[in-house]
């Protein structure tokens, strides 16, 4: 609940100086974070210095760097009196997307286009790249998503996948991946099938677990209402009633993408993620994403395609600079 509107005092332009004050000292506790944390981290990305009495927080700094930070705090705070907490991929969001206003609430995700709603968390955009490839997987039955490592192509896919289960928009959820990067060669892997393809599927176990308790997982895996399979194994099947995830799709070759995309039936949707700088294929092989990407990227209806970039990158900020520093000297 609410405790009241925030009460923002007068700036000092000759310090450099802006004071905020939060009428809740509890939330502003929660705000602030263990140890000032929250702050050293709006402090360290927006180059601004936050100093805390009573229920102020003063903030110094440029005059844009002011502004941004006590927006930042606001939307924080905002955030608190509505009942949820603050990880720092909330700082990290509302530093990169601002105070962009959400769009209107869509059937089947438990709340508006940005936020999707699983049984164990609720997962929001951090860029305004994923907040349109949310709105793009809500809104087409075929979507790409292209792009490095680490921004979230496929985590919010299948966030968006569970989303729609629970909410019996689709039957099952099917997640494939190309097992092994030049070929799918298993045979030579030690065990059997499950402990040959395993290894390769794990990302795309770590994504549901997010999502969803492990014993219902599990019952579900069981039931084969959730599959996670390597590509080859989707051969002559036909899709329905389904939400299917091609993830790592860079290393398909072109007829295995011709084949996954075949296998879409009636009331499906299908997200197709992948990393063009990432083509683990055998030399002179051709990557099925690139196909796929310049065949069907011209208006073909209910076909969407997001892109996204390092500065995307939701992971440790040192994978932003690695993948920059890869492009920069390709």
């Amino acid at each position: 609940m609410a405790t009241g509107p925030l009460t923002p005092l007068q700036p000092d332009d000759a310090r450099r100086e802006v004071e905020i004050e939060f009428p809740d000292n509890r939330l502003l506790i929660e705000l602030c974070g263990e140890y000032d944390r929250n702050l050293a981290l709006i402090e360290r990305e927006l180059d601004v210095q936050i100093m805390h009495k009573g229920n102020i927080l003063t903030i110094i700094g440029e005059p844009d760097s002011r502004v941004r930070a006590g927006e930042v705090l606001r939307l924080l705070y905002a955030r608190l009196e509505s009942g949820r907490s603050i990880e720092s991929g909330d700082i990290d969001r509302e530093l990169r997307l601002g105070g962009a206003s959400p769009a209107p609430g869509r059937p089947g995700t438990g709340g508006p286009a940005t936020e999707i709603r699983t049984r164990k968390r609720v997962v929001e955009p951090r860029t305004e790249a994923q907040r349109s490839y949310l709105r793009t997987l809500l809104d087409n039955d075929l979507v790409f998503g292209i792009g490095p490592a680490g921004t979230g192509k496929t985590y919010l896919a299948v966030a968006v996948g569970v989303s729609m289960f629970i909410a019996g928009r689709v039957d099952r959820i099917i997640l494939s991946r190309p097992a092994v990067e030049a070929g799918e060669k298993l045979g030579y892997l030690p065990g059997d099938m499950k402990e040959k393809v395993d290894p390769y599927m794990q990302p795309l176990y770590d994504a549901l677990d997010d999502f969803l308790p492990g014993k219902q997982l599990s019952r579900l895996m069981e039931e084969r209402r959730i599959e996670i399979a390597p590509l080859a194994f989707m051969r002559g099947r036909t899709l329905s009633d389904a939400f299917v995830v091609l993830d790592e799709a860079q290393n398909a070759t072109t007829m295995q993408m011709k084949m996954f995309l075949t296998r879409l039936g009636e009331g499906s949707r299908m997200v197709v993620t992948g990393d063009r700088t990432q083509v683990d294929l055998p030399r002179g092989t051709a990557s099925g994403l690139a196909d796929a990407e310049r065949l069907l990227k011209g208006g073909i209806p209910s076909i969407g395609f997001s892109y996204f970039t390092a500065r995307d990158v939701v992971r440790h900020p040192l994978v932003a600079a690695i993948i920059e520093a890869y492009e920069a000297d390709g």
